[in-house]
């Protein structure tokens, strides 16, 4: 049997994840609907989480790790009192104690514990890496290693409901932030231990859940053909909208794209800043110098439609 055609498709994909399957088998299921010959995810969510997992196609597969860098916004519900091995619903349950009774302003005051920079220890069931092994690999062989807590950040931490042994709240964070080490260690601050119930993401740097696309329209929209499926996909420079754009004139881009740094008046001075040619079209990323000349940073190949 012939293997279907692969093509070269570029942009990025703002799938709504569903939960119980990895975030790695529905890239390979969005790659085969595409036919592309390119692609990857942003950071992965876990099994258990669904929501907004932006995937990258074709040549938006070198901007991914500016989503990956992105702040993140969650919807989570907690189970008070009651604790798991993964510290997640897919855990065995480990301890068991009465949930108190709560008072709003009780309970805002713990959340509030929890806001700004915060120290975190990454849970063993995590894809971080220790002597060259998965934790949760490590964790499923019933080992524990030592790891060494870290800085996030919590800019949001609001509760949007509590009811009985369910607490559900709002989470705008920093990379790298773990919401079940966070269910956990409210559940610890309210004295009856929780773990993570469900995970929702709903926000990676600028992109929201309204933009979501479900694998079920993608799965209708491939029997329509390819235009249907590449009208999903939003432009590869919305990744970086956060960050200023400069307009190159002809020369300028010329010189960009062989890779030397180039004088553009009224440049800001410093950062990162979005690149354009004469035409307006995206040439990728480029930093401000010390110097104050723009040098590339990451260029992407062009595209010809």
């Amino acid at each position: 049997m012939n293997k279907p055609l692969r093509r070269d498709v570029h942009g990025v994909l703002l799938l709504d994840k569903p939960a119980g399957v990895t975030s790695n088998q529905v890239l390979q299921h969005v790659k085969r609907l595409y036919r592309a010959r390119k692609a990857g995810h942003t950071g992965s969510l876990d099994k258990l989480a669904s929501g907004l997992l932006p995937l990258c196609l074709g040549e938006a597969t070198k901007l991914s790790g500016y989503l990956l860098e992105a702040d993140k916004v969650y919807e989570a519900t907690c189970a008070l009192g009651a604790t798991t091995t993964t510290g997640d619903a897919a855990g065995e349950i480990t301890t068991t104690n009465p949930v108190p009774d709560i008072s709003r302003s009780e309970l805002e005051r713990v959340l509030a514990r929890f806001q700004g920079e915060i120290q975190q220890t990454p849970p063993m069931f995590s894809a971080l890496k220790h002597a060259g092994q998965r934790l949760y690999k490590l964790a499923y062989a019933g080992i524990t290693v030592e790891r060494k807590p870290r800085t996030v950040t919590i800019y949001e931490l609001t509760h949007e409901r509590y009811s009985g042994d369910e607490l559900k709240i709002r989470i705008c964070c920093s990379k790298g932030t773990y919401i079940r080490t966070l269910a956990e260690d409210i559940g610890q601050e309210l004295g009856c231990g929780a773990h993570l119930r469900t995970l929702r993401r709903v926000g990676t740097g600028p992109f929201t859940a309204a933009q979501m696309v479900t694998i079920t329209e993608l799965e209708q929209l491939a029997q329509i053909g390819t235009d249907a499926l590449d009208a999903q996909l939003v432009p590869m420079d919305d990744v970086l909208r956060n960050i200023p754009a400069v307009h190159l004139n002809e020369s300028m881009a010329f010189y960009m794209r062989q890779g030397q740094a180039i004088t553009v008046p009224r440049a800001p001075v410093q950062g990162l800043v979005r690149l354009y040619d004469q035409k307006d079209m995206f040439l990728g990323v480029g930093t401000i110098l010390d110097d104050g000349r723009v040098g590339p940073k990451r260029l992407l190949q062009e595209i010809h439609s």
